[in-house]
């Protein structure tokens, strides 16, 4: 079947019986269901396996088992022996490639190289050594065992282990007002560190990348990806390859959540791979793989000061990031330094500031971008200092806060860092938490609770999120029998996009969506974008769109049935970035015999700006706070002392499930920010960056009698009894 035609007929954006009956009213601000959904939950979506190629040769790699040393010697003779084997290749087939771009956010950066295949030598476990070619994937595996390679091991840098100064990649400094002042003449100080677990990302649908060869000496390619565009222009640049010659397309994409912003060297391989046997080709990651050498979140490291008066007034704040990067920097390597260092002071005022942030290169999986990418890091610490500061002053956590929190009056503010919080009524905000989740009458009842015996405790925290900066692109035609056609530059990795913009154009044509034709993820039907990062795809690529639909019924007259088609493309850019901002509540339980924390219930006011689709805000919510429970309790990748990754699979990488979940109490409220055509901020992340946040402050509340003042999170069951048998001087 043409692959085409099989596209057209299956995708859930182009299967026009999968369209639910809506009524015209259904523009900005409804609760309208995801018109993904049913074809999803029926399993007519197309993922990039489920793309079907005429013959395709099926890629698998050796992966290194050492995580540094010299590659000497690697014999594949009687692995291309075999009857199936079409071909194999090593690093010196492929080191005249291209390295990848990497976003230099930072002043002080330093890029080390990018190996599609390992060449002279091996620097992390799990790394690609060599890439075999074979007509069915079992004759890939079986070549693998035929493989001899020797290794001469080195000793491995690992994170916060033996940083060597050499491996040094990233650094940056701010400095705002007069620190050493602030501290010499406030009445108190705190200081913490924070450590946070390095976290997998785990979308559902792993890695993946399908490439159909054409005649013509040119490819489309099926990506799992947020960056469509990005990574066609980077599979050019890498590869030499003239762009018109590579399509990218994103179908339907099982989950991202950061890991697949980049391009991979095992990507890039199965495009070269294309071009150099003239073949079409595919590759589906497993887990175990994306355990070893897919990018990984979080890790970093961090110690804070928190100068303050006697009443409770915040003075200065010195702060020190320690991120952990692998041995290659995706393309938003130094993201999560840069935002963890740059958010400072989050929703705070304090006008004395000196931060700084440096990224490490060790030998592990490379570490990116993962919902929240530093913004999580900023909150943690921040609210540890705060609550560190309340608990010394014997003072109300809420009171504290409130005390020091910027008024509307005082935004828009520019921090130490020159970003700039757009808007919002962040006293508002917690006082609209104190009161859904009934404060005062908790706090009697975690007194009553401690009385009988109990464990428990109440943890707070307050975030602040910039939501993306940059342009997005967006194309909108009106053809004369009332119908419209879009598409943008942003892509989807399953939250909704087709449901959401379709909205936005149902708002300015007051059509139904039955009216409305969509497109997204195709760089040859789809206009050039950056993709979906940040929680900026909404706020962006949904204001190019409004942009572009607004100028499209202009030029129309205000009419919906114009005499020819009518066609709009514009590359929008936001006037700076919006900052969403929110407030948790946590209530928790710890059973003292076993360390066993449970998270009974958990209140949020989140304020996302304009609400395109309010039941999709809860929905990304939710999900935010699953992973965010993940990374307060159970997740973490571990390495042992020679680099062996120790969390290959899921028996050994503990995911959060159902049961994990709390009562879960939302609340929104609705700042538009005055920095996107529809006033809007992101929400995506927020679960994420204000539940750890609020847990641990709560776990810490709850062993308060023991005067526990410090924990670092995953808050297993055994790290919690080790710190209780600790106390109680076992």
């Amino acid at each position: 079947m043409n692959i085409f035609r099989w596209l057209t007929r299956n995708s859930p954006d182009r299967n026009k019986e999968s369209r639910a009956p809506v009524l015209s009213e259904t523009g900005i601000g409804e609760s309208v269901r995801r018109l993904e959904d049913d074809p999803l939950i029926r399993g007519n979506g197309c993922y990039v396996d489920d793309v079907p190629l005429e013959d395709p040769l099926y890629i698998t790699f050796l992966r290194s088992t050492s995580a540094h040393g010299t590659l000497q010697s690697m014999d594949i003779s009687d692995a291309l022996d075999l009857p199936d084997v079409e071909g194999i290749f090593c690093g010196d087939d492929v080191s005249g490639l291209g390295d990848l771009a990497v976003n230099k956010i930072l002043k002080d950066m330093s890029i080390p190289p990018y190996p599609v295949l390992a060449h002279q030598t091996v620097d992390a476990i799990g790394q690609p050594i060599a890439g075999i070619a074979a007509k069915t994937a079992q004759a890939g595996l079986d070549a693998l065992d035929l493989i001899a390679v020797d290794i001469d091991d080195k000793p491995a840098s690992l994170p916060f282990h033996n940083h060597d100064p050499q491996k040094k990649a990233l650094q940056q400094s701010w400095r705002g007002g007069d620190p050493e002042t602030a501290f010499q003449e406030a009445s108190h100080q705190v200081s913490v560190t924070v450590e946070h677990p390095r976290l997998a990302p785990s979308p559902m649908e792993n890695r993946a990348i399908a490439v159909q060869y054409h005649q013509e000496d040119s490819v489309t390619v099926y990506l799992s990806s947020q960056t469509p565009h990005r990574a066609r222009k980077e599979l050019s640049r890498i590869l030499q390859i003239a762009p018109e010659k590579i399509q990218v397309i994103s179908p339907d994409v099982g989950g991202a959540f950061g890991m697949k912003a980049s391009l991979y060297p095992e990507e890039v391989f199965t495009v070269w791979t294309a071009f150099k046997l003239k073949q079409s080709v595919k590759w589906t990651s497993t887990r175990n793989e994306d355990l070893l050498s897919a990018s990984h979140g979080r890790g970093a490291r961090s110690r804070a000061s928190l100068a303050f008066d006697a009443d409770g007034t915040f003075r200065g704040l010195k702060a020190e990031i320690e991120a952990p990067l692998g041995h290659w920097l995706p393309n938003s390597a130094a993201i999560p330094a840069w935002n963890a260092a740059r958010i400072l002071p989050g929703p705070y005022r304090i006008n004395d500031i000196e931060a700084s942030t440096t990224g490490y290169l060790s030998h592990t999986a490379p570490v990116g971008i993962y919902r929240g990418a530093g913004r999580p890091e900023a909150t943690l610490l921040m609210e540890r200092l705060v609550e560190a500061a309340a608990r010394k002053l014997q003072m109300d956590p809420f009171h504290i806060r409130k005390l020091n929190l910027l008024t509307t009056e005082e935004l828009p503010r520019i921090n130490m860092a020159g970003s700039t919080l757009d808007s919002g009524d962040y006293p508002a905000a917690l006082e609209r938490l104190k009161n859904s989740a009934q404060y005062d009458a908790l706090c009697q009842k975690i007194i009553r609770r401690r009385q009988e015996g109990d464990l428990a405790g109440l943890g707070l925290s307050f975030y602040v999120e910039p939501c993306g900066q940059g342009w997005e692109s967006a194309t909108v035609t009106l053809h004369p029998n009332g119908k419209v056609t879009a598409a943008t530059g942003t892509s989807s990795q399953g939250h909704g996009r087709a449901t959401a913009f379709r909205q936005i154009l149902s708002e300015v044509f007051d059509l139904p969506f039955s009216e409305i034709t969509f497109f997204q993820g195709d760089t040859n039907t789809c206009p050039e974008g950056i993709g979906a990062l940040a929680s900026r795809s909404t706020a962006i690529g949904g204001s190019a769109l409004k942009q572009a639909a607004e100028q499209v019924l202009a030029k129309s007259g205000g009419s919906v049935t114009p005499a020819q088609d009518i066609t709009v493309t514009v590359k929008y850019e936001n006037e700076g970035e919006a900052w969403g901002y929110g407030c948790y509540l946590a209530e928790i339980s710890i059973d003292a015999p076993t360390g066993k924390l449970t998270v009974e219930k958990l209140t949020c006011v989140d304020d996302a700006g304009t609400l395109i689709n309010p039941m999709m805000v809860e929905g990304q919510i939710m999900g935010g706070v699953a992973q965010g429970i993940g990374e307060a309790l159970m997740e973490q990748i571990r390495y042992d002392e020679s680099g062996q990754l120790l969390t290959g699979s899921l028996m050994d990488y503990a995911l959060p499930r159902a049961n994990d979940m709390p009562d879960l109490h939302i609340e929104k409220m609705t700042t538009p920010s005055p920095k996107n055509l529809l006033g809007a901020k992101g929400v995506g992340e927020a679960g994420t960056i204000g539940a750890p946040a609020a847990i641990l402050n709560a776990a810490l509340d709850a062993l308060s009698p023991y005067a526990i003042e410090t924990l670092q999170m995953p808050l297993t069951s055994e790290n919690i009894w080790r710190a209780l048998q600790n106390a109680k001087g076992h």
